[in-house]
């Protein structure tokens, strides 16, 4: 089972008097790296907020935006009264020394700096056990849309690592004949240019299986097929986050891809490691959306 990193969620529900609604976006990153904006009777809980969502979705660039709905009821607000007095003395003074109509002075106090603030709302602790709720139902709308995407990721991968075994069986196949060919190779070479009777036989046959055991590819054969069976199987294990382990297995096939192909000096044999890569390549791009 895999879990992309890439989806979107939203929920919206009443808690209280107030009507919460959250979008979460994410997309593919190494870390989980989150961008969160939400209103200010929020600010306390933000640190909380920051730690649901991560331990909720692992990794990723993740976009949360928490918006409260406008329900129509009024605000409360606060009425600094010490400081209306204190502004009112002076207006006052400066009404009367100036033969101004003191009627105004209360409209003006009430524009002054920190007169009328809003009050400092926030959530009460059965408000703020609702809002849980309704971040978890947003995360888990989330993660369905990672899981329905992972199936895709998960489908494209297996067909990646399918051909590249398919192509490793052929390569396989090709071995021995490759062998008999490098052999056949050099002994026709040295016949053309020194001549049959001119060359010692044992001496050469001793040479080929040294050059031969340099170029054998045997070892990095089981070890690609050891490496794409655990990949196989790893998809079927329950762990959520395997991301990063897949992507370290898929370098691990990349370098027994290589080393084939560098040891080959077979043209078929080529052709099937340029076919190998061209699947891991596009395995490694897929792996970079895997949770």
């Amino acid at each position: 089972m895999l879990k992309s990193m890439t989806g979107f969620g939203r929920a919206e529900k009443n808690v209280g008097n107030k009507t919460f609604l959250i979008d979460i976006k994410s997309l593919n990153g190494k870390q989980f790296d989150l961008s969160l904006k939400l209103p200010s009777l929020l600010k306390p809980f933000e640190f909380d907020i920051r730690r649901l969502l991560s331990e909720n979705l692992g990794r990723g660039t993740v976009d949360c935006n928490i918006s409260l709905k406008d329900t129509g009821q009024a605000k409360p607000v606060t009425i600094n009264t010490d400081l209306a007095k204190a502004y009112y003395k002076p207006l006052a003074e400066l009404s009367a020394a100036l033969n101004l109509d003191p009627s105004h002075i209360l409209s003006t106090l009430v524009k002054l700096p920190e007169v009328i603030t809003p009050s400092s709302e926030t959530l009460n602790d059965q408000e703020w056990i609702d809002f849980q709720s309704v971040l978890r139902s947003a995360i888990d709308d989330l993660n369905l849309h990672r899981l329905e995407e992972g199936k895709s990721l998960e489908e494209d991968l297996r067909l990646r690592i399918r051909n590249i075994v398919t192509q490793q069986d052929e390569v396989i196949k090709l071995e021995p004949l490759r062998k008999q060919k490098i052999r056949d190779g050099i002994t026709r070479l040295l016949e053309e240019n020194v001549g049959k009777e001119n060359y010692d036989g044992n001496r050469l046959e001793q040479e080929l299986v040294y050059y031969i055991e340099k170029i054998d590819i045997t070892e990095e054969q089981v070890r690609l097929k050891n490496h794409c069976d655990y990949f196989l199987a790893m998809l079927e294990e329950k762990e959520e986050s395997k991301g990063k382990k897949l992507s370290f297995l898929l370098q691990e096939i990349g370098r027994e891809i290589n080393t084939t192909g560098s040891k080959a000096y077979d043209s078929t044999i080529q052709k099937c490691v340029v076919q190998m890569k061209d699947d891991l390549e596009k395995a490694k791009e897929q792996i970079l959306n895997v949770l």
